[in-house]
């Protein structure tokens, strides 16, 4: 009985060791949900607020970034290995 219960216990740590690490997208649902549960909202109005909700989860500046650097690899007509480097610095920069 006993070594049932240290690989229940070493478990029982991974599990909480990984909830106290959420993710900006867990925060935003938390964030969402709680929205949806203030307003009242049930079914398909739920749905559609959630939906909306989640999908501004992503900060614009993030879409501007991508856009611009896609833009710029573009006109710099990088291909391949080259591109994803550039991507990848420019990303990080901006």
């Amino acid at each position: 009985m006993k070594l049932l219960h240290v690989p229940l216990l070493v478990l029982g740590m991974l599990i909480a060791g990984q909830g106290f690490a959420a993710t900006a997208q867990q925060e935003k649902m938390k964030t969402c949900n709680a929205d949806a549960t203030a307003k009242a909202l049930k079914g398909d109005e739920r749905k559609a607020f959630m939906s909306t909700c989640l999908k501004k989860s992503q900060p614009a500046t993030q879409q501007e970034k991508m856009k611009t650097c896609n833009a710029d690899a573009t006109t710099k007509a990088l291909k391949g290995d080259e591109r994803k480097t550039f991507m990848s610095d420019c990303l990080k920069k901006k």
